[in-house]
């Protein structure tokens, strides 16, 4: 089993996005330290929901300043990036950081970003598996052309090539969001890993793994591939001596920050978007995922392993907005967690 953080660089009420930023890379730094696997980066544009534009350049900089830790994006959009872009970015860190590199991408939601950066809601809504067919080819072969409704250009070679770099790794892996059984099929068809989120518990995350390998085995991808994917889940963890301290440390502080950067999201079309109950999403989270005592903690990720077939977690540490407090909940992660489940 592999445990690593899920880090938004979220701001809550009354912060800057310095603050939120710092305490983003904090905990990074702090999770080699613990000991965790990865720390898997979120990205968002314009909203303080999170406040990370771009993974892959905050990848960057950890990987910079750890020399063990795994970092991923979770995710990366890959509707407002070109997919040849993203790859060129991915193999750059694949080969700098010596294979320590993941590249979750997702397709992201209607929102303004697509008008910004230009891609239209048809890069959400249709493109999405040409986007990333095309990224996973770059991170694959040595030359690459495109010849598809939203990318055509000419055979060209693919620098730095990832698969020459490592010979124990042929590329950084590529880990897909999934969030409905089209997604998963995208996802199983290929044979990439799923990354599901924090929202669904532990049957609906073993569904989503049993419809995978039925998905992958119809396709026919390698049996080893199928028993050897590394799906990842995503959800919430907070420590303390007493479950009720957790809990209440979780709702005391996640509802305003879900509140304010929930609503900040606009979408592109106008279309009218349902918001989570704060205080409702959060005692939901509080009740899916590892949050009380260590012993607590670690008994329901060895539960949702066990469940799902998952062996990677990706875990939200700041839920407090402190970074002292965010700190010392990597620290106990890996000292009072993580030896439980060795």
């Amino acid at each position: 089993m592999r445990v690593g953080s899920f880090v938004l660089a979220a701001q809550f009420p009354g912060q800057g996005e310095g603050e939120a930023l710092h305490r983003a890379v904090r905990s990074a730094e702090v999770a080699e330290e613990a000991g965790l696997d990865t720390a898997w980066l979120a990205e968002h544009h314009f909203v303080p929901y999170g406040t990370c534009p771009s993974a892959v350049t905050l990848a960057a900089l950890l990987l910079g300043r750890t020399r063990r830790l795994r970092v991923g994006t979770a995710v990366s959009v890959l509707p407002t990036a070109h997919p040849v872009t993203l790859g060129e970015q991915a193999a750059l860190l694949h080969v700098t950081s010596g294979g320590r590199f993941s590249l979750g991408v997702g397709r992201g939601g209607p929102w303004v970003d697509l008008e910004v950066f230009g891609s239209g809601l048809e890069a959400y809504e249709k493109g999405f598996p040409e986007s990333l067919d095309l990224l996973v080819r770059w991170l694959r072969e040595p030359s690459v052309a495109a010849a598809g409704e939203r990318f055509s250009f000419r055979e060209v070679p693919v620098v730095p090539r990832p698969s020459e770099s490592l010979s124990e790794a042929p590329g950084p892996e590529v880990v897909v969001a999934c969030t409905s059984p089209s997604s998963v099929r995208l996802a199983a068809e290929r044979g990439l890993p799923m990354l599901l989120g924090m929202h669904v518990g532990d049957e609906e995350k073993a569904e989503m793994v049993s419809l995978w390998r039925d998905l992958a085995r119809a396709a026919g991808r390698p049996a080893e591939e199928i028993h050897g994917a590394a799906h990842v889940s995503a959800g919430v963890c907070q420590i303390a001596d007493r479950r009720t301290d957790a809990v209440e440390t979780l709702v005391k502080a996640m509802p305003g920050w879900l509140r304010q950067g929930l609503e900040a999201h606009v979408t592109v079309d106008g279309r009218q978007r349902s918001m989570r109950d704060p205080v409702a999403y959060t005692e939901l989270l509080c009740g899916l995922h590892p949050v009380g005592t260590p012993r607590l903690c670690a008994d329901r990720l060895a539960a949702t392993s066990e469940r799902t077939g998952i062996s990677r977690f990706a875990l939200l540490v700041e839920g407090s907005g402190d970074l002292a407090a965010t700190e010392e909940n990597v620290r106990r992660l890996g000292a009072e967690v993580l030896p439980h489940l060795s």
